[in-house]
């Protein structure tokens, strides 16, 4: 295949990576606490810790893990926002040989039995605001050490006490739970003070994460990525954003805003562990839906990359607040998880000064495959080129590649593409290609330059008297409507054409109309692409990430 996007790479990112500096992502990360001892490492509410505190932190909990007699492979859950102890944790549970398995704390308890029993997890690291939702499926689960921790542990004496109380007694936020025989993470630190890390022999082929995909397109399975996936990826995205991080004043340490979940594999792998592979610094927010609070998180840092969706972008841009923060030192806003509409992007171009370049990925691929130039202005609708060590073919339902410029299903071949689902060779057959290309399930069109255009999941597509509707189109149209905050299209049922095109919104102005709506949409798309309806809400579903879930949709119009 010939890598025709390699001529259009900005100047200084090589066309492959080296991930065999690294036998696992113990060693990357050894490395950098070695290096940057005395930098910090994270922050979050004001209270921050060093790398070399993290180091020994990491290496306490490491130990006292090993102690419990979990064998090389086991299994051990994290569920946890964005706190300090989630990093201590992961990197703990790689530094002793054990597989991260990362849990979205707002599971419910179907939700979480599932996970435990699906990966066979035998511990798990929970903040004490979820212990409830675990006490409920625990005696079902194979899980045998339970740490629980409080949003205060790390924060320091009369601050995390401070800290602890508000959050249990004011404001509620942790229902009452029992959990007999647990362990609390500050003992569990203080225990392995005394313990000796016995070092790993953990190689490129052994299993990091079982990363377990959003099950918004079916049952939620486990994506296992090994350590030289991930590796990869970190040094992927590295070789990226160097063109973005060396434009203007050198930067002393890139200072990243973690809003979205470290649980998720975006926040993961470009937050949380390329932030340490290069030494910056983490600002880690626990809860970015608090659009005022988190604005005052950040007046507080001069930051440099803000990854994030689409939605949490336009949150922050309509925010009455928004020009009390300095966005002089952003270098990088890179948009994924979902497609980045552009009147979102523009607004925040004129805001920041600083362009939204979309990437592409998923739990499968580490995640990162895909992403525009960092050294871009434009905004190109598309989710950009191959990152290096990266093929992407555009393929139809034989698994032919098709012509440039037509329409075919994004497969994904590159040392970030995970080894299979956990435990289900059936469904690995179903997205493993003969010539170890990973099937997407999304449809794009491919350019001569090499830059993909998403026109869709292929489920996701609305079929209009035999015309295909892409769903991001429409939405991306009505939102450039002045009066929609946020929207999204799926089919209904139509017995003159079998489809037509449902709009959900969430309006900015609550004089805006149906008519009106429709109208806008009338002059902007062809007959078969408009609208039909119109349901406005208070509120779209979406996943914690911010994702908007079309299905939940589709299926609340069954139900009624």
């Amino acid at each position: 295949m010939e890598r025709l996007w390699l001529k259009h790479y900005p100047a200084g990112v090589p066309a492959e990576i080296d991930s065999s500096q690294f036998r696992s992502l113990a060693e990357l990360l050894e490395a950098s606490f070695r290096t940057y001892a005395d930098r910090r490492a994270f922050v979050c509410m004001d209270k921050s810790i060093t790398y070399g505190e993290l180091d020994r932190l990491s290496r306490q909990f490491a130990a006292w893990l090993q102690s419990r007699g979990l064998k090389p492979g086991a299994r051990v859950a994290i569920m946890m926002p964005n706190v300090l102890q989630y990093p201590v944790v992961l990197a703990a549970v790689l530094r002793a040989g054990f597989v991260v398995v990362n849990i979205n704390p707002l599971y419910t308890p179907r939700e979480l039995e599932h996970q435990l029993k699906d990966s066979g997890a035998e511990a798990i690291v929970i903040l004490e605001n979820f212990a409830t939702t675990l006490q409920q499926v625990l005696p079902a689960t194979p899980v045998k050490h339970v740490v629980v921790t409080s949003m205060g542990d790390l924060l320091g004496g009369l601050k995390g006490a401070i800290v602890n109380f508000v959050v249990r007694n004011v404001k509620k936020m942790v229902p009452a739970w029992e959990l007999p025989n647990c362990v609390r993470f500050n003992a569990v630190l203080e225990e392995g003070r005394g313990m000796q890390l016995q070092p790993a022999a953990t190689g490129p082929d052994d299993v990091a994460f079982l990363q377990y995909t959003g099950g918004t397109t079916g049952v939620s399975k486990g994506a296992v990525l090994l350590h030289r996936n991930i590796v990869s990826n970190v040094l992927q995205s590295e070789a990226w954003m160097q063109p973005a991080l060396a434009k203007g004043a050198p930067i002393d340490q890139v200072v990243t805003i973690t809003a979205l979940p470290l649980y998720h594999i975006f926040a993961l792998t470009v937050c949380c562990l390329l932030g340490m592979r290069s030494g910056g610094l983490s600002v880690l927010i626990p809860n970015p839906r608090d659009i005022p609070g988190f604005i005052k998180e950040l007046q507080k840092y001069k930051f440099n990359m803000f990854p994030a969706v689409n939605t949490l972008y336009n949150a922050l841009i309509n925010s009455p607040d928004i020009g009390k923060v300095d966005f002089s030192g952003l270098r990088v806003a890179n948009g994924g998880g979902m497609a980045v509409q552009e009147a979102v992007a523009k607004k925040w171009l004129a805001r920041t000064g600083c362009p939204i370049i979309e990437g592409y990925g998923l739990s499968e691929t580490s995640p990162s495959a895909t992403c525009n130039p960092t050294d871009s202005d434009a905004f190109s609708g598309t989710i950009g080129l191959p990152l290096p060590s990266t093929d992407i073919a555009i393929r139809d339902d034989d698994g032919a590649d098709v012509p440039l410029g037509q329409p075919g299903e994004i497969c994904i071949r590159g040392p970030q593409v995970m080894a299979g689902y956990w435990n289900r060779p059936d469904e690995t057959a179903k997205v493993m290609t003969a010539d170890g290309f990973f099937k997407s399930g999304d449809i794009g069109v491919m350019d001569a330059r090499g830059y993909t255009k998403i026109v869709d999941r292929k489920k996701d597509m609305i079929l209009v008297s035999g015309f295909n509707v892409y769903p991001n189109e429409v939405e991306g149209v009505a939102a450039e409507c002045p009066g929609v905050l946020e929207v999204a299209a799926v089919g209904v049922p139509d017995e003159h054409s079998g489809e037509v095109v449902k709009l959900y919104v969430v309006r900015k102005d609550p004089a805006l109309t149906e008519a009106e709506l429709i109208a806008f949409c009338k002059e902007r798309l062809t007959g078969y692409k408009r609208p039909k309806f119109v349901e406005f809400r208070s509120e779209l579903p979406k996943t914690n990430v911010g994702k908007i879930l079309r299905r939940e949709l589709r299926d609340s119009r069954k139900a009624a």
